[in-house]
């Protein structure tokens, strides 16, 4: 290879014409799934990025069908992406996205799911256990035998806790063992607080009520344990209010921006985590990409926290990783590692 202008290149060697690649600054994901191709259903799906109709529906039609036939079609969307088709391709297409854009992530899902992940890249994955009152049943994930796993270091995080769509408030005097557990532990919370799929309800979903979209139902299970650390998944969208109220009264509480950093439209989206920021709370804001099996919304969901104009290059930092380093207590050499 010859060049053109060989003075030019020397003396701007090292910038443009050898420029070599800055690596990224690190990203923390408080909210990854490590699950199957076909968990939301047979693969391939279509997600919105984002969604333009969320629910769109005559009530003559089956929901179910109408919601599926959306998935597979991408109507509700003008720009959606692909779920790849088996479950060894979701797991190689998240984690090369993980490692794109430098990013490291609490991973919930089926305890052997998340254990096959983390084997894969020990280095991008951190062990979290999904985690309802349904799955406590079929998988036996009691307070005791939580108490062993946490203890054993092996899972770092508890969450998502997402007994949301059974209807119960993480308030429930039935979950309060399980708050007590975590707290003496010391283990990380991470409570689903907002949205899931829209019109949920008639999705299998019958005893899911907006009403747990509030910020207050974790109210009681705070004051109760004012040691724990506690995260609200998808920050309590729509209902900016009380998910305002919550953080004031509450200091330890954090947020996750979750499934709303991609699903829902960008002038809502704007409009929501604004509020938060200048309410005084970007100290207390994380990025979680709820990724589940779209991997190319993690990309999506991070540039859409670069591009905000209405935040300071400290604050993206912020919302992107020291916030949640923080929460996580990392030690100066672990930061040190991610960068």
């Amino acid at each position: 290879m010859t060049f053109k202008y060989p003075l030019i290149c020397f003396l701007l060697l090292g910038t443009t014409c050898f420029a070599q690649t800055k690596k990224q600054l690190p990203i923390i994901d408080m909210h990854l799934h490590a699950i199957g191709a076909n968990d939301q259903g047979p693969a391939p799906l279509k997600n919105g990025i984002p969604f333009d109709d969320l629910g769109l529906q005559d009530p003559k039609n089956d929901y179910g069908e109408t919601f599926m036939q959306a998935l597979k079609t991408g109507q509700w969307a003008k720009h959606s992406t692909t779920s790849p088709l088996t479950d060894d391709a979701l797991r190689i297409q998240t984690i090369n996205a993980l490692k794109n854009n430098n990013v490291f992530a609490i991973a919930s899902g089926d305890i052997d799911f998340v254990r096959k992940w983390h084997a894969v890249a020990p280095d991008r994955i951190i062990n979290a256990v999904y985690w309802d009152f349904g799955s406590s049943q079929k998988n036996g994930l009691t307070v005791d035998s939580l108490t062993k796993l946490f203890k054993s270091g092996e899972f770092k995080v508890f969450g998502e806790v997402a007994i949301q769509y059974e209807g119960i408030s993480p308030s429930d005097a039935a979950f309060e063992p399980y708050l007590k557990m975590a707290e003496e532990l010391d283990i990380p919370v991470g409570v689903h607080v907002g949205p899931g799929p829209p019109g949920v309800i008639y999705l299998g979903s019958q005893n899911y009520r907006a009403s747990l979209h509030s910020a207050f139902v974790l109210e009681n299970a705070l004051v109760k344990h004012p040691k724990l650390r506690v995260y609200a998944m998808h920050a309590g969208w729509p209902m900016i209010d009380d998910m305002l109220a919550t953080l004031y009264a509450h200091p330890q509480l954090y947020v996750d921006l979750g499934i709303i950093s991609y699903a829902i439209p960008e002038k809502e989206f704007y409009f929501y985590l604004e509020r938060l920021v200048n309410a005084g709370f970007e100290k207390r804001i994380m990025y979680g990409s709820d990724n589940m099996v779209w991997p190319e919304t993690i990309k999506f969901s991070i540039d859409r926290i670069k591009n905000a104009k209405f935040l300071s290059e400290e604050q993206k930092r912020d919302i992107l990783f020291n916030n949640a380093a923080r929460f996580l207590r990392l030690t100066p050499a672990q930061i040190k590692s991610m960068n």
